[in-house]
């Protein structure tokens, strides 16, 4: 027997889809299509590492231009939006399958309190963005000697 972790908003997407599918036989409501479902929930996948002088994320957007991506840092808060546009010399309607998602999307981290704000840095490459966020030099704590009277 095979454990499953619960999970109360995958059961309610199910029975939502359920529902629509359930209505949509009917002819209630339009036919949905797997690009619609993915379009409507695509958000880039990040990795996140630490080095010794900095934290460095790195999210993978195929396919975005560089001047559709927006990295902003604001309130403690690293931002990183765009778009995914579909531009294509073939029509829409020829196509077969359409998995990948297109649209907007949005991701934003909670910065630690040690990265330094002003040394932020971003590179686009081969569909990679790469974020580094520099460490803050932290205050050395110093050793007093105690003197004996």
């Amino acid at each position: 027997m095979t454990l499953q972790r619960f999970d109360p908003f995958r059961e309610l997407i199910t029975l939502q889809n359920r529902m629509n599918s359930l209505f949509s036989e009917a002819g209630l409501l339009p036919r949905s299509t797997a690009q619609d479902e993915a379009a409507a929930t695509w958000s880039p996948a990040v990795d996140i590492y630490e080095t010794e002088k900095e934290i460095v994320l790195k999210a993978e957007l195929p396919d975005v231009k560089q001047e559709d991506i927006r990295v902003s840092v604001d309130n403690n808060r690293l931002s990183v939006t765009g778009e995914r546009k579909f531009e294509s010399e073939v029509k829409r309607e020829n196509y077969h399958r359409i998995e990948r998602s297109y649209g907007s999307f949005a991701r934003t981290f909670t910065l630690p309190p040690t990265v330094d704000q002003d040394g932020i840095r971003a590179e686009y490459k081969q569909g990679v963005l790469t974020v580094s966020l520099p460490k803050r030099e932290m205050a050395q704590g110093k050793n007093i000697s105690i003197q004996v009277s």
